[in-house]
């Protein structure tokens, strides 16, 4: 499955592919894969992306059109 969204989101915040891989703790490659749909994303990196682009996991995933993030647990 790809996500463009992560690659929509990534440029609309002027970074780098590295950038978000060293958010995630993984390579640059490992991250691209994710962006073209090679790879799986784990549950874990997608909840550490919708946090980090205040959004929701279901926008990442094209579920939703709706940006604004779910009330989130404090």
């Amino acid at each position: 499955m790809k996500f463009q969204r992560l690659k929509d989101l990534r440029e609309d915040n002027d970074k780098l592919q590295k950038d978000i891989a060293n958010v995630l703790g993984i390579s640059q490659q490992y991250y691209s894969e994710y962006e073209q749909g090679n790879r799986t994303i784990p549950t874990e990196h997608l909840m550490k992306l919708a946090i980090y682009y205040h959004t929701s996991m279901d926008y990442l995933a094209g579920l939703t059109n709706e940006i604004k993030p779910y009330e989130r647990k404090k």
